[in-house]
């Protein structure tokens, strides 16, 4: 659906009804649930809309196995406008990850994974040499609009003998690039209290739910010391769920302390999209409907602030003048089974499913788990 058209009745997270008004691109008008006019229409009573969600953790290369998928197959085809692919790709490859990019619908930005051959190799931190500093200096210098981090995954299988060199290094070509780390966390060695300090302000955790030892909670649950300090730096929280990173275990002992997410991401691939746990970032959000949090907390986490982290508050909003980026979703009282990494299951009375996508303009019906959505 592309030129003049509306979406009428869709009612924003507030609870306001509304009809937005889409055109070359842009929002061209917000107006009173029935009013607004176009040349075609499409009726959305019954929906949700907020400003286009945003996954901060994919793999999105496509030749990259285990760890790479479509984009569009993660991104608008599941309610989502932009993605983040996570360091799928280092100085090597980065350029064809951008260039892919292009071919898409959904918007993409990218971490660098700080080594060149990126996750051509999944214990990419093993070999010191493959973390070229001037070939990641270049990269960024080349694509400074596409590359808005560093991606370290620190943890044994990636490092191996390596310990926590390849995070200092990521420090300090954060520091020379003026771009925030998001370091993966997983089993150790090294260990999370020596992983911790090392963080700055902006910088991101992603897994900060995993379930394995050598993660976030003390043996009662209670958040680590030097979880707290790095809070307090402004260090962020992402979830990145994935196929092996989220515990209901470490969820619930998180949110009984007051360790809330800053953004809600899928760290999804072609593997957890079609076999799960994963399956889309719809299906990743009604978890912490399930645990709890309200959905106004569960949006934000993939529109304002995803967003803000960003540096691009306008994908986060939805106002008139600026860019269409929408999504469109269902919340409905129906019974869901929902699994964590750890084989845990969890019966859940409430469902959300993502029904459509507006990205630029274009609406763009969504398609979660081969279901064509109505």
């Amino acid at each position: 659906m592309n030129g003049r058209y509306v979406l009428r009745n869709a009612r924003k997270v507030s609870g306001e009804t509304i009809d937005i008004v889409v055109e070359d691109g842009k929002i061209a008008e917000i107006t009173a649930a029935g009013s607004g006019s176009g040349a075609r229409e499409l009726d959305c009573s019954g929906l949700y809309v907020s400003s286009g969600w945003i996954d901060l953790h994919v793999h999105a290369f496509p030749e990259l196995d285990p760890y790479g998928d479509e984009i569009d197959a993660i991104g608008v085809r599941q309610g989502v406008t932009t993605v983040v692919d996570a360091g799928s790709c280092g100085a090597d490859r980065i350029a064809d990850l951008i260039a892919y990019s292009k071919r898409a619908k959904t918007n993409l930005y990218a971490f660098l994974n700080i080594s060149r051959i990126g996750l051509q190799r999944t214990d990419e931190l093993s070999n010191p040499d493959w973390i070229d500093r001037q070939k990641a200096l270049r990269a960024v210098e080349q694509h400074r609009d596409a590359i808005v981090g560093l991606k370290a995954r620190i943890s044994r299988s990636v490092v191996r003998d390596s310990g926590l060199e390849p995070l200092r290094r990521a420090r300090r070509l954060s520091r020379e690039t003026s771009l925030p780390l998001m370091a993966h966390i997983g089993s150790g060695p090294p260990d999370i209290r020596e992983i911790l300090p090392l963080l700055a302000e902006k910088d991101i955790v992603t897994h900060y739910l995993h379930g394995k030892p050598n993660n976030l909670f003390d043996g009662d649950g209670r958040p680590l010391r030097a979880l707290t300090d790095a809070l307090a730096r402004g260090v962020r929280l992402d979830v990145g769920h994935g196929a092996a990173s989220f515990s209901f275990r470490a969820a619930e002992a998180a949110r009984r302390h007051g360790i809330r997410f800053d953004t809600i991401s899928t760290d999804i691939y072609r593997g957890n999209r079609l076999n799960g746990p994963v399956y889309s970032l719809s299906h990743v959000l009604a978890k912490f409907l399930y645990l709890g949090y309200t959905l106004e907390e569960v949006i934000a986490a993939v529109t304002t602030n995803a967003a803000a982290w960003l540096g691009k508050p306008e994908l986060g909003r939805i106002r008139a003048g600026e860019p269409a980026n929408l999504t469109l979703f269902s919340v409905q009282n129906k019974p869901v089974e929902l699994a964590d990494c750890e084989g845990e299951r969890r019966m859940a009375g409430i469902s959300l499913e993502a029904k459509g996508a507006v990205v630029n303009g274009e609406f763009i019906a969504c398609e979660i788990r081969s279901e064509t959505c109505d």
